[in-house]
């Protein structure tokens, strides 16, 4: 293959973008541009390099030996370059051209819009990308570099190359029909209507059912659902009750005086928010974003919780 042309810091990142999503087209999805333009920037690399980087014609398209080995520097290349947009925009922030947030969707009613306004007061000529979504989902964006920041429920490890910044600690409680409860044996009660399980599709789903396993609980449930709003209406309906935090209990605000909350009446569980970012790429600019969301996050979500259940008040704290 004939060598010309010069290496591109655009065309290294639709290469590792298009090794990563095994697809031209799902690459040009998350690099907001076209699969023509992304075909035609592998094409440039492959000629400067002289090398064949990819087998396109496959499906899913996958990386030759020569790709494999060049997929290596590439990171390292778009991670020196990120240090050093971060080491120069840092600086100041009014810098910074483009901001890319990951939000749990517990979060997208309140706290976000606030942080994305306030921030957006500084950052003038920024702009801001926000996607929301279930925490392993923002992750697996932030791990292919789609993207800077994100804030999601702890997934129970530590990935390398990352930094993590705790904001908010809150236990798993139980929702229930306004009134169905009148003393007595909880869980008793609790069995003699079916459960309203949050999907086990997503993490959180799966952390539940687990922590039910490790107490012996076999319970009853034939709704399994991916939808706080939907969940907290058919507790609110009494169809069933359900086990969910804080943040979901206050998400669906329509519901909540027609639900009431109550500890957990067996084993307690607890869940972690943190932010994470990929260390040392935006300087401290995560810890900066940190440290604006507690107070947001003690005022929006904290202080309501512990008004209406004081009884959460020391299990629903900032870290």
């Amino acid at each position: 293959m004939t060598t010309t042309g010069k290496i591109t810091l655009w065309g290294i990142e639709v290469f590792v973008a298009t090794a990563e999503e095994a697809s031209i087209s799902a690459a040009a999805r998350r690099l907001g541009s076209s699969a023509a333009t992304v075909s035609q920037q592998l094409t440039n690399l492959e000629g400067t390099l002289g090398a064949v980087l990819l087998n396109r014609s496959a499906r899913p398209v996958s990386l030759t030996p020569a790709g494999a080995m060049f997929l290596r520097r590439a990171n390292t290349i778009l991670n020196e370059a990120d240090q050093a947009k971060a080491e120069l925009a840092m600086a100041d922030f009014s810098h910074l051209t483009r901001f890319r947030l990951g939000m749990i969707e517990d979060f997208d009613a309140d706290v976000t819009p606030d942080l994305l306004g306030k921030m957006s007061v500084e950052l003038k000529n920024c702009q801001f990308l926000l996607e929301t979504g279930a925490s392993h989902r923002l992750f697996d964006l932030l791990d292919a570099r789609a993207l800077d920041v994100i804030v999601a429920a702890d997934m129970g490890q530590r990935i390398p190359g990352m930094e993590v910044h705790a904001l908010l600690e809150e236990p798993f409680v139980a929702a229930v029909p306004k009134g169905m409860l009148q003393g007595g044996n909880v869980i008793d009660q609790l069995r003699e209507v079916p459960l309203i399980q949050y999907t086990t599709r997503h993490h959180m789903g799966r952390v539940i059912a687990a922590h039910l396993a490790r107490q012996n609980l076999h319970l009853t449930y034939r709704f399994e659902l991916d939808s706080y709003h939907a969940i907290m209406a058919m507790v609110a309906g009494g169809n069933g009750w359900t086990i969910l935090t804080p943040l979901g209990w206050l998400r669906a605000q329509r519901f909540r005086t027609e639900v009431d909350l109550v500890p957990l009446p067996f084993a307690p569980l607890t869940r972690t928010i943190s932010l994470t970012a990929r260390q040392d790429s935006l300087g401290d600019m995560p810890t900066t974003i940190a440290a604006r969301l507690k107070p947001l996050i003690g005022q929006m979500i904290v202080q309501p919780a512990t008004r209406d259940y004081p009884w959460l008040a020391d299990k629903l704290t900032l870290l």
